[in-house]
């Protein structure tokens, strides 16, 4: 992917989403003469449907409250947007789902986006907002698309200036190293931790084929190489090292798969999504 030609942007009710809007601008502008579309899309689960309970014929009122609810929900999501839109340019569009399952109608209007700006998960009750607890990654796996993963806490004031890349032979890896190449061409300074590959690599090592791929793809940056952490879980040791690095972001796989309906991730890409404490590229 040589630049980014198209964002979407899914929103909720929470204050959260707004960071997403405005870091969604700040991506599509970094092209001047060629920004991004941003699309931004409301899809939050109806509260009938999280709470079955009030369509009982003796809770006509709880559906009432359950209805009103929804539309201060979204009059919230519409709030933030119009103030984040406010002199945009270009200016982001604005697409609501209606009658679709969150996850089906997401994924599906994100197969035509070169990245998807998601929010980790919020495990607190009082931030419910209508996303599904597996929203991210049953995006990514049904997708197939790049998403760019912002933690459900702190602030971000870079973004791909010290990019750590976790590596492994495969092509969840490839497809998210290939998705983050706009923002990698970008970065002054790079880090990579590459995982052995079986069989041996024609002479060079993961890491150095990695660095000859993206010299091949126009980043220059020097890269710094890391072996991985012994001792502990793959997804822990990826934050152990991006907080000894100061990495701004981190480049990954998403490793998993849809088995029936229950959703199988891989070790790493379960810690991250629950644990991340810094924005996460990730593909499948």
């Amino acid at each position: 992917m040589n630049a980014l030609g198209s964002i979407l942007v899914p929103v909720d009710a929470s204050p959260r989403s707004l960071l997403r809007l405005q870091l969604a601008q700040a991506l599509a502008r970094q092209d001047a003469a060629a920004p991004a579309a941003v699309d931004v899309l409301y899809a939050v689960t109806p509260s009938y449907l999280e709470q079955p309970f009030a369509l009982a014929d003796t809770a006509i009122a709880a559906l009432a409250a359950l209805q009103e609810l929804d539309i201060q929900r979204r009059n919230a999501a519409r709030k933030r947007f119009d103030e984040a839109n406010a002199g945009a340019r270009p200016p982001m569009r604005w697409h609501e789902l209606t009658d679709e399952n969150v996850v089906d109608g997401t994924a599906r209007r994100g197969l035509l986006a070169d990245l998807l700006l998601l929010g980790q998960h919020d495990p607190d009750p009082k931030q419910a907002s209508g996303v599904p607890a597996d929203f991210v990654e049953s995006v990514l796996i049904a997708s197939g698309r790049p998403g760019l993963v912002l933690p459900y806490t702190g602030r971000f004031d870079t973004l791909g200036l010290r990019p750590l890349i976790a590596w492994k032979p495969a092509r969840e890896a490839a497809h998210a190293l290939s998705a983050a190449l706009p923002l990698l061409r970008r970065a002054p300074q790079i880090h990579l931790v590459a995982e052995a590959e079986a069989g041996g690599s024609h002479g060079t090592t993961p890491a150095q084929a990695v660095q000859a791929y993206l010299r091949l793809q126009g980043v220059a940056a020097p890269v710094t190489t890391h072996v991985p952490i012994d001792g502990i879980a793959p997804g822990e040791g990826l934050l152990s090292l991006a907080a000894d690095v100061g990495a701004d972001l981190l480049v990954m796989g998403c490793y998993g798969h849809s088995r029936a309906r229950e959703l199988v991730l891989g070790g790493a890409s379960r810690t991250l999504l629950r644990s991340m404490t810094l924005p996460v590229l990730m593909s499948h």
